[in-house]
């Protein structure tokens, strides 16, 4: 009888598993000065992005990187990232001199989802904290993001960014502990009432 009830916990918690989503983590780390940003990150294309390192092209002392020595830089229009798979969530650091607009893409490219930073700009002489976190989420997932500040560029730096993809497939609830320990104790105390009866 045990053993019927250990066999009932684990299938409750195969069964009851939710499929994973994986997380994307750019920090842009390892690229020389001024390295256009394009597909070096796997299901990420990258537009309008170059690598910039501090104490080289990059002005740390107004825009210091959130992590590291390095940043990515608007170069020549608003950054875009389309995603091979469909995302759920996207977070950047950013540091600006213009206020920043991110607008998240379905499929058909239709906006889904808006972002706006908090300040006109936060590089350090502004007196605003740098590295900004700003984030969008959307559920049903989307195809691509654009990040606008300058329409002709070179006007934010963005740092480690944080991309979560949609899960394949359904998602299957996960049921709580306390549900699974339930239901297994209830059917032991069945299977338990169901042995004293036939015992008699």
């Amino acid at each position: 009888m045990y053993r019927a009830f250990v066999l009932l916990v684990l299938c409750l918690l195969t069964c009851g598993s939710q499929l994973s989503a994986d997380v994307l983590q750019v920090d842009f780390e390892g690229f020389f000065d001024s390295t256009p940003i394009t597909t070096q990150y796997p299901g990420m294309v990258f537009s309008n992005t170059t690598a910039l390192t501090a104490g080289v092209s990059l002005n740390d002392a107004e825009f210091p990187p959130h992590s590291g020595s390095n940043v990515a830089l608007d170069d020549s229009g608003p950054i875009t990232i389309d995603f091979l798979t469909p995302v759920i969530s996207f977070s950047g650091f950013f540091t600006y001199v213009e206020t920043l607009t991110l607008t998240a893409f379905d499929t058909g490219h239709n906006p889904v989802n808006l972002a706006s930073s908090l300040f006109s700009q936060n590089s350090v002489s502004s007196g605003n904290t740098p590295n900004e976190l700003i984030s969008l989420n959307f559920a049903s997932g989307f195809s691509a993001i654009t990040i606008a500040g300058d329409p002709a560029g070179g006007s934010f730096a963005v740092d480690d960014i944080s991309v979560t993809t949609a899960p394949s497939g359904a998602q299957v609830p996960e049921p709580s502990f306390a549900a699974i320990l339930g239901i297994a104790t209830g059917v032991m105390f069945g299977a338990r009432k169901l042995a004293n009866r036939r015992s008699r």
